[in-house]
C-alpha cells in the first residue's frame, strides 16, 4: 500500500491528507459492513430458518426508514453540520449490530429483533449516509466528484475482497451472531478516524427558516430538474430489481446450490473483484462514453448476471453462475452509482445539497421495499429462480427504455449548476 501511494500521480486525490483520512474510514467501515451483509441474513436463514417472505420483510425493514425519514432529514441536514452526524451514525450502527450477539448469548435472538436492527441500520443510513455524501462535496472539488466516487468505490471494493471471506470464516468459527461483533468494533474505529477530519462548515440558518416550507423547496427543486427525475426513475427501477434479487440470493445459494456459510463468504469475494475492476475502469469508461451511457451499461451488466443465475443448473455451472452474478452486480452497481452520485451533486447548489440528497434517496428507495416483498413472495410461492428472473428481465427492460431517453443517453459530461437554482 505504501509503495502504491508513493507512485500516485502528483494530483491524485489520495495525496490529500483530509480525503485520505475519509477514504481510510470508508475502507474500514465497508469491511465491517461486509460482515453484517452476510452475518445478519445468515443468522435469519440458517439459525432462525427464515422463510423467503421473512427475508423479504428483513430487507424491507432496512429500506423503510428511507421512505419515512429521508425528506425531513434533508431539511434537518441543511441546517446542521454534517460531519458530526456522519460520526455518530457509525457509532449508532455499531451499537445496533452488537445487540444481536448479546441477544444470542442470552438465547433471545429472533426475527423481530433482526427486524428492529435492520430498521435502525436503515434509519441511520438515511441520515448519516446522506451526511456522508455531503461531507465528500465539502472535501473534494465538484469537478473531481466522479473520480472521488470511483476511489470511494475502490475502498469498498477492497473491503469486498477480504470482507466476505473473513465473514465466512468468522461465521464458521464463532457463529453468525458473534461475527457481528467484528463489525461493531470496525465501525467504532471508523468513527475515531472521522473525528480527526476538519471541515470548515459554518451553518447560519435563515431567520425565516420554516421546516415544511424548506422541505417543500427541496422536493420542488428535484421535481423541477428534469435530469434529477430521469436519474431517479432509472436508479429507482434498479433498486426494485436489486432488492427482489437480494432477498433470495443467499437462500438460493444455501438451499438450491447447497453452499455452506463459508462457501457463501468466499463466493461473495466476487463482489470485491468486480468492484475493484469497475473502480479502476469506471472513471475512464464514464469519460469515454459519458456518465449517462455508463449508467445504462451498468444496468445491462446487472441484468445479465441475475438472468444467468435464474436459468443456471445445479452443479459446477450453477456455482459459477452464482459467482458471476455477484461480479456482474458489483461492476454494474459501481458503473451506475459513481455517475449517479456525481451527476446529481453537479447540478445542485450547496445550500440545497442536503434536501436534494434526501429527496433523491427517498425517490430511488421507494421501490426497494416493494421489490423486497415481491422477491420474497415470488421466492416462497413460485420459486427462488422466478425472483431472479424477474430482477434480470425487468432491469434489462429498464436499460432499454433509459437508452431511448435522450436526457440520459446523450449525457456525455457532468452538467453545471443552472443559475436559476442559485437565486
Amino acid at each position: 500500500m505504501l509503495r502504491q501511494f508513493l507512485h500516485l500521480p502528483r494530483n491524485d486525490l489520495l495525496r490529500d491528507r483530509i480525503y485520505r483520512r475519509l477514504w481510510t474510514s470508508i475502507l474500514i467501515s465497508s469491511f465491517g459492513a461486509q460482515i453484517t451483509l452476510l452475518a445478519l441474513p445468515l443468522t435469519a436463514a440458517v439459525l432462525l430458518h427464515a422463510t423467503p417472505s421473512q427475508m423479504g420483510i428483513l430487507t424491507m425493514m432496512e429500506t423503510l426508514p428511507f421512505v419515512l425519514l429521508s425528506l425531513p432529514s434533508g431539511v434537518w441536514l441543511d441546517r446542521v453540520k454534517k460531519l458530526p452526524i456522519y460520526i455518530w451514525g457509525e457509532v449508532a450502527i455499531s451499537l445496533a449490530v452488537f445487540s444481536v450477539p448479546v441477544a444470542w448469548y442470552f438465547n433471545m435472538v429472533n426475527m423481530p429483533l433482526l427486524y428492529v436492527v435492520g430498521f435502525v441500520i436503515g434509519a441511520v443510513n438515511t441520515t448519516a449516509g446522506s451526511a456522508a455524501q455531503i461531507v465528500l462535496t465539502q472535501i473534494v472539488p465538484r469537478e473531481r466528484l466522479v473520480e472521488a466516487h470511483a476511489k470511494n468505490a475502490l475502498a469498498t471494493s477492497g473491503a469486498e475482497i477480504g470482507g466476505p471471506a473473513a465473514a465466512g470464516m468468522l461465521v464458521k468459527l464463532l457463529s453468525a451472531p458473534l461475527a457481528l461483533c467484528a463489525d461493531a468494533l470496525l465501525l467504532l474505529s471508523s468513527a475515531a478516524i472521522l473525528r480527526g477530519i476538519r471541515v470548515d462548515e459554518v451553518r447560519k440558518p435563515a431567520q425565516d427558516a420554516h421546516f415544511w416550507r424548506d422541505l417543500k423547496e427541496g422536493v420542488q427543486f428535484v421535481f423541477r430538474e428534469p435530469l434529477l427525475l430521469s436519474l431517479a426513475a432509472a436508479v429507482g427501477l434498479w433498486e426494485l430489481c436489486y432488492n427482489a434479487a437480494l432477498v433470495v440470493q443467499i437462500l438460493f445459494a444455501t438451499r438450491v446450490l447447497g453452499f455452506s456459510e463459508q462457501a457463501v463468504g468466499f463466493s461473495y469475494m466476487g463482489i470485491g473483484l468486480g468492484s475493484i475492476f469497475a473502480s479502476f475502469v469506471g472513471h475512464r469508461v464514464s469519460q469515454r462514453i459519458g456518465p449517462g451511457p455508463c449508467m445504462i451499461l451498468g444496468m445491462i451488466i446487472c441484468g445479465i448476471g441475475w438472468s444467468a443465475l435464474a436459468v443456471a443448473p445445479v452443479g459446477p455451472l450453477g456455482d459459477f453462475a452464482f459467482i458471476l452474478m455477484l461480479i456482474c452486480y458489483s461492476i454494474g452497481g459501481v458503473f451506475i452509482f459513481i455517475n449517479f452520485l456525481a451527476l446529481r451533486q453537479s447540478v445542485t447548489p450547496e445550500p440545497m445539497l442536503g434536501r436534494m440528497t434526501s429527496t433523491m434517496r427517498w425517490l430511488i428507495v421507494l421501490p426497494a421495499g416493494p421489490g423486497a416483498l415481491l422477491g420474497g413472495w415470488m421466492g416462497e410461492h413460485i420459486s427462488l429462480r422466478s425472483a431472479l428472473a424477474f430482477a434480470g428481465i425487468t432491469v434489462l427492460a429498464g436499460a432499454f427504455f433509459a437508452w431511448r431517453h435522450k436526457r440520459i443517453r446523450e449525457l456525455r459530461k457532468l452538467p453545471e449548476i443552472r443559475q436559476q437554482h442559485t437565486d
